[in-house]
């Protein structure tokens, strides 16, 4: 009960950990599982380790195969949530150089690790190459951590962003390709039989698959299940569909999963979101829980195996070789600049599914007794910890080095997609300045979209846009709703990711009838709330420009326009044709040349 207990406690407690020090979750977990693991036997009188998950076969944690099972059931879930989150979409919008990056460079890796470890470790054929089919994959959950506090151009962090999602489930789906060729073939004996087997696996697990997500789905669009059932049966149902896909066809119930979470994700319900944010809750949990016991579970002589200088050459080949010649390649004529393309190849860190997987094949063959089967769970380990260790520490300084580390956060967020927002937004874009609208209204952000603008549909009250590596260049947060109190809050939340160089809102109607002072954070004018400003743009939505010369004038033009009942001044252009937000009490160097812009109707000035 002490292990079991203590298990979930240091995972959790690891999980908050690296989100303080914004580390990949992953590396405290295998850090503590080494721990309590391996380097235990170092420290304990009789040798034996804190958490021993399987000792001697048939004692410990988990002995017998029950480890084998809890991994294999572990990983299935999470692989269903990793499908989940493949979009077909995404993958068409996402732009020639990641569909490359996922294709093409996932290709170099499979093939170029694995004659690297044919040769340098004089393994299998086999064996290598599903070493290399593990590492090809990256993941959401160790680029993001690494690139939150680095301010990069958009087009840099939406290439890594996008080919970590991406390539998690399409990764899993070849290491499981890979795996299964192996067992159909029981080793080295690839008979025609064998090969027939394979065919099973594939046929069993796609059918399955496809059959379960369709079943699942109808069943959800008829309100077939209660709201209180939804998650927990969705559960059960990637559990069963494992199991019975196992039943049919050995080795094909991970594939099954993956093929299910990949057909379901595409599917058009609202229920999704919901299911899906389940799924993360229960896979940080399994990940807190899988990661130690897997750790836990590797033995000094597993770890002896890489002592050894073929190791690094791995490592070097893998990240330093293979990296980059996938990188640019995949890159060409993608109008990233080189320092751009080298900051990619230097950002390659693997994650969870590598790990996860790597574990319950590597421990699966070597039950089979097939030869360098113990190499395949320390080998992966070893890239999985050298490249997250080597990008989580290196990265910034790396960025700084190669020229792409952005000096000044100027892009701007503007929380609310209203037409006035809109309006502001198409202005600032128009003026060379990075603008991105949020909101949680989603004809709001379609029409925000077909206007040709950057919008995030998202809930300012989730933690989905402080995570978001793509708002890096943010330094402005201008709070654009009708309501004051989402205002206050989008402020109090979002300034210290967002608002760098300032974090504005509107003016309430009550703060506007007030004699007291306005709070600083006021935007544009002290008498103009969000209704007035909404009824502007809809009756003059057009910016006007006024030249200026010295700021006595722009004080005396500011003041003309507040008597005004349909003109609202909004930023000062200076001669670099860099735009100054305008906002009561903000002091502004006012030069000759310098020109006003204003919502509204024309005044004369």
């Amino acid at each position: 009960m002490l292990e079991l207990a203590g298990i979930i406690i240091l995972g959790i407690v690891a999980q908050w950990f690296a989100w303080r020090l914004k580390l990949p979750a992953i590396l405290p977990l295998i850090l503590i599982g080494l721990f309590v693991g391996p380097i235990a036997t170092l420290i304990t009188e009789d040798g034996t380790k804190w958490i021993q998950p399987v000792w001697n076969g048939t004692h410990g944690l988990f002995p017998g195969e029950r480890l084998y099972n809890f991994v294999s059931l572990s990983i299935s879930i999470i692989l269903f949530e990793g499908g989940l989150t493949l979009k077909r979409s995404e993958i068409l919008n996402v732009g020639p150089a990641i569909l490359k990056l996922i294709s093409i460079g996932s290709l170099v890796t499979f093939l170029g690790a694995g004659v690297a470890v044919y040769y340098i470790f004089g393994l299998s054929w086999q064996i290598s190459f599903l070493f290399s089919a593990l590492i090809i994959v990256t993941g959401p959950t160790v680029i993001a951590p690494i690139l939150r506090n680095i301010p990069l151009k958009k087009d840099v962090s939406t290439v890594l962003k996008w080919e970590g999602i991406l390539i998690d489930p399409i990764g899993a789906l070849v290491a499981v390709l890979v795996f299964g060729f192996i067992v159909a073939g029981e080793g080295d004996n690839y008979t025609a039989d064998a090969l027939v087997e394979f065919g099973k696996i594939m046929v069993i697990g796609f059918s399955i698959g496809f059959t379960a997500a369709y079943a699942l789905y109808y069943a959800i669009k008829n309100r077939m299940i209660p709201h209180y059932l939804l998650n927990v049966l969705v559960l059960a149902s990637v559990l069963a569909v494992f199991v019975i896909s196992d039943l049919f066809a050995h080795e094909s119930g991970l594939l099954a999963v993956v093929v299910m979470g990949m057909v379901l994700g595409n599917k058009n319900m609202k229920e999704l979101k919901e299911i899906l944010y389940f799924k993360e809750s229960l896979t940080l949990i399994l990940i807190s829980i899988l990661f130690i016991l897997l750790a836990a579970n590797i033995n000094i002589s597993d770890l002896m195996l890489l002592y050894n200088w073929n190791t690094l050459w791995l490592f070097l080949i893998v990240v330093f070789v293979l990296r980059p010649i996938g990188v640019f390649l995949s890159t060409r004529n993608s109008g990233l600049k080189f320092n751009e393309k080298l900051f990619i190849s230097w950002v390659g860190p693997r994650g969870i599914v590598a790990a996860g997987i790597a574990s319950l094949f590597g421990l699966k063959l070597v039950m089979h007794n097939v030869p360098g089967a113990e190499y395949i769970t320390p080998l992966v380990f070893m890239i999985v910890m050298g490249t997250v260790l080597l990008n989580a520490t290196t990265a910034r300084l790396f960025a700084k080095i190669v020229g792409v580390f952005l000096k000044s956060s100027n892009g701007i967020l503007i929380v609310g997609a209203s037409p006035f927002s809109r309006l502001i937004a198409k202005y600032l874009s128009d003026n060379g300045r990075r603008v991105v609208l949020v909101d949680n209204n989603p004809t709001h952000i379609e029409k925000a979209i077909n206007e040709g603008l950057d919008a995030i549909e998202a809930n300012i009250y989730s933690d989905d846009l402080t995570e978001n590596i793509e708002l890096n260049d943010v330094g402005y947060l201008l709070c654009f709703t009708g309501s004051t109190s989402v205002n206050k809050f989008a402020i109090d939340k979002l300034s210290p990711s967002f608002g760098e160089k300032g974090a504005y809102r509107f003016i309430s109607e009550d703060e506007m009838n007030s004699t007291a002072a306005f709070d600083t954070k006021g935007l544009f004018s002290c008498t103009d709330d969000f209704l007035n400003l909404s009824e502007v743009a809809r009756d003059f939505p057009v910016i006007n420009e006024f030249e200026l010369s010295n700021i006595s004038q722009y004080k005396k033009v500011i003041e003309k326009l507040s008597e005004e009942s349909h003109s609202v001044p909004l930023f000062v252009k200076d001669h670099t044709g860099y735009l100054h937000l305008i906002a009561p009490h903000n002091q502004l160097d006012i030069h000759e040349g310098d020109r006003l812009m204003y919502l509204g109707k024309p005044v004369n000035l």
